[in-house]
């Protein structure tokens, strides 16, 4: 019998193993992850980039905590030994036209308590010389990281403290009622006190297993970048983003340098027709069903037509991927990229049609689902752990319990 068990071996789950030690270092804990090794999915999958919260709304779930997480997640890195460079990013106008959307941005940030600076042209090509832009933002506080490295320290330390990492455990039943929660796997009963849903890409199917009626359905998109080759890469200092689209939830071809040196260049964003669909070929039926037989996805697909067919031309088409880039980097071409990675975003969307845009989490009988923990949930994972552990207090009152 556990106190608390949580389902999936994400960096947010891990986030919240350590946070529930940090309340009760005697805790029983148990994390249920159905691969074979944690961080297998979003988090494996992820840029590696420490973001600033320049872009979310002011006071929302985003905005403040990849404000915070930023800062916590790069001393936890520094204490513990983990490759972290804080390199900060450039976010370029590169037409006259994105002018006023990169003031409407950098006023965004002041509101979000950043420390930024707008710069013109010839400050920008001393921090970026190949870049093309008029005038852009220096964010300073971002970085690159390794967030599998950081998980995997996050495992470390959950079994130091006697958590256990139950792998090859996918959850296939859930039976929670006002006493304990049992949560049937394909390896057998786990019971428990309360349970934490971190489960990413799977959390909708996770409730729906619990019985927690939300308007929320997880779809897939898929980022699929390139990189460039390494002949190349005196191009791009650090990191390079354009002016994002207002009309579109996505940020648009960016520059990338990883922790390991290498550049990726993208993401496309398309839609994936599986859950963990890492290439154009992989389709799951049950997964394809899940989105086009929802609603909410075709109101959705109608509003972002035009963008929505960008991205797929650019995913086949890397003339016109390559069109997009030198947007930013003129002197890129086609020879100086080779496919790269892709990554798989779970992206809440509500039957109306609307994205879930801010992360969501809500409580159940004895559990907290995390229904929405997109871009930047890596970043603000150990803030995230720090807010659900909260909401539990809040809702079951564990102070006078544990």
């Amino acid at each position: 019998m556990y106190d608390y068990i949580i389902i999936g071996g994400g960096i947010v789950g891990l986030s919240v193993g350590l946070e529930l030690y940090k309340k009760n270092p005697k805790a029983r804990i148990a994390i249920l992850e159905k691969e074979n090794h944690v961080a297998a999915h979003q988090t494996g999958h992820n840029s590696g980039v420490i973001h600033s919260g320049i872009y979310y709304k002011p006071g929302s779930y985003k905005a403040r905590l990849a404000k915070r997480g930023s800062e916590t997640m790069t001393q936890f890195c520094r204490e513990n030994e983990l490759d972290v460079d804080i390199c900060g990013k450039v976010i370029v106008a590169s037409e006259n036209e994105e002018l006023p959307l990169l003031e409407n941005l950098y006023q965004r940030g002041i509101q979000n308590g950043l420390n930024i600076r707008l710069i013109e042209e010839t400050e920008l090509h001393e921090i970026e010389p190949h870049v093309n832009g008029k005038r852009a933002i220096h964010v300073p506080m971002a970085g690159i990281v390794n967030y599998k490295q950081v998980s995997e320290k996050m495992r470390e330390l959950i079994i130091q403290q006697g958590g256990e990492i139950l792998l090859n455990h996918k959850v296939i039943g859930i039976n929670e009622t006002k006493e304990e929660v049992v949560i049937e796997t394909t390896q057998g009963e786990i019971k428990g006190s309360y349970y934490i849903n971190c489960a990413g890409l799977h959390s909708d199917r996770i409730a729906k297993l619990a019985k927690i009626k939300t308007d929320v359905r997880i779809v897939p998109f898929r980022g699929e970048y390139y990189q460039l080759k390494p002949e190349k890469r005196e191009l791009v200092k650090n990191l390079i983003y354009p002016v994002p689209n207002p009309n579109f939830p996505f940020l648009g071809v960016h520059f990338t340098r990883m922790i390991d040196g290498t550049i990726d260049v993208g993401p496309n964003a398309v839609l994936s027709l599986k859950r963990e669909g890492y290439s154009k070929t992989d389709i799951n039926l049950m997964d394809m069903k899940d989105v086009l037989y929802y609603k909410g996805f075709w109101k959705l697909a109608g509003q972002y037509m035009k963008e929505g067919m960008d991205e797929m031309i650019r995913s086949f088409s890397k003339k016109r991927f390559v069109q997009s880039a030198q947007k930013l980097m003129p002197d890129i071409k086609e020879d100086d990229l080779m496919s790269g990675p892709a990554g798989v975003r779970a992206q809440a969307l509500k039957s109306d049609g609307s994205l879930v845009d801010d992360f969501f989490i809500m409580p159940g009988t004895r559990s907290i689902h995390v229904l929405n923990a997109p871009s930047p949930a890596a970043t603000a994972s150990l803030e995230i752990g720090k807010e659900i552990v909260k909401r539990m207090d809040d809702t079951f009152l564990l102070d006078s319990v544990i």
